[in-house]
């Protein structure tokens, strides 16, 4: 039995990060073929490189590994295959992120683990010595190690410099270093966020945070020089504040790129706030930021389960699998064979070779199930469904 699934990569490939054997661009979406006989269950695009996990708990990394951002010592600059993390073999990973140059993971029993770049304690880990001008010196983790080892951690999300975890008790603790480098000195030990008990989500931004409470509520801090909290102006916070405007709206998913952000309604509408700049918040011709979120029209009807937001480019999901792309064009990264700069949502198709074990005459197509935009790519995993006989 073929698998009827697979894991797609459009954009930029010139640090490997497609994973499809070359560092060429793909303005259209192509397969990763070494991961075909996984069962992918959920993938993330970083800045530059990307990561899968499977079913059974094991974790796939490529593209820019100068950092050690893929988990092993680095013998080349890139690497366009992904390749199992070994140092994570014996444990069932089940949810991982990217941030600048470091990753997290989390495991099954609730242990989390760091490895990349470490120079602001990104990784938990103390960084050692200064330069003569007191600037940290690069300490880079190439092995996993674990991190935040006294916390039971939930979800793990990563930022420019900073770490964020959510533990089972539904509280948020941070390390690293939280602010554009030279704000605030940078800890390698897990604070907790005060103010946040009841977090059922988080997501984070290059430098700014968000939390999805169990009650609804949506709350924010860090950086906002461009409204990506959402509080109607653009003054950074330290502490969470609750983001108005969204109240009497049901949210069930929440997303943040470099600088902007998005909400979902159980409604399958989504809103957007933050920089607009390239039309990544997808409100059409109007590609001025917006300090408070404002509900995208254009993507209206659509039925949306899913947003993800990338460097400057943005994908909604809908239900029936089909996904919408908007923001910057340049490297492919809309996906739709075309390197024009819109805040007009299109449609990205899949045009990949139905499986190997599907007839000529059985109808069908490939579905997304879930989506994922990096830096300057993208990454989607789908499914083949038959169309019901009629």
């Amino acid at each position: 039995m073929t698998s009827r699934n697979a894991v797609i990569a459009w954009g930029s490939g010139e640090d490997g990060q497609l994973g499809i054997g070359n560092n060429e661009e793909k303005e259209w979406a192509c397969s990763i073929k070494a991961l075909k006989s996984e069962k992918v269950s959920s993938v993330v695009a970083g800045s530059r490189n990307s990561l899968a996990i499977c079913e059974d708990g094991k974790l796939f990394t490529w593209g820019w590994n100068q950092r050690g951002t893929l988990g092993h010592p680095p013998e080349t600059k890139t690497e366009n295959i992904p390749s199992q993390v070994k140092a994570l073999a014996n444990v069932k990973i089940v949810q991982a992120a990217i941030g600048g140059w470091h990753c997290l993971a989390v495991d099954d029993q609730g242990k989390a683990y760091a490895w990349g770049g470490n120079e602001y304690g990104q990784c938990g880990e103390e960084p050692e010595r200064k330069d003569d001008t007191g600037r940290p010196v690069k300490r880079d983790i190439v092995i996993p190690k674990r991190c935040a080892s006294k916390l039971s951690v939930r979800q793990v999300a990563a930022g420019g410099t900073h770490s964020v975890v959510l533990t089972r008790e539904g509280q948020v603790w941070t390390w690293g270093q939280p602010w554009p480098p030279g704000d605030i000195k940078q800890i390698s030990t897990p604070v907790r966020v005060q103010g946040l008990s009841s977090v059922r989500l988080i997501a984070v931004g290059a430098f700014h945070n968000l939390a999805l409470l169990d009650d609804g509520v949506l709350m924010a801090w860090g950086n906002n020089e461009y409204g990506q909290l959402g509080t109607g102006d653009t003054q950074p916070r330290s502490q969470p504040i609750a983001i108005q405007g969204l109240s009497g709206l049901t949210l069930v998913d929440i997303a943040a790129g470099g600088w902007h952000s998005a909400a979902l309604t159980n409604e399958g509408e989504v809103y957007g706030w933050g920089r607009g700049e390239h039309g990544r918040l997808g409100f059409g011709d109007d590609k001025s930021s917006k300090m408070v979120p404002q509900k995208v029209q254009l993507l209206a009807g659509e039925n949306i389960v899913q947003v993800s937001c990338g460097g400057t480019h943005s994908v909604a999901l809908t239900h029936d699998g089909r996904m919408f792309s908007f923001g910057r064009g340049d490297h492919g990264r809309l996906g739709y064979g075309r390197k024009s700069t819109t805040g007009h949502p299109s449609e990205v198709p899949i045009n990949i070779p139905p499986p190997s074990d599907v007839s000529s005459t059985e109808g069908g197509r490939w579905c997304a199930k879930l989506v994922a935009c990096g830096g300057r790519h993208t990454l989607a995993s789908v499914e083949w469904q038959t169309f019901e006989s009629e």
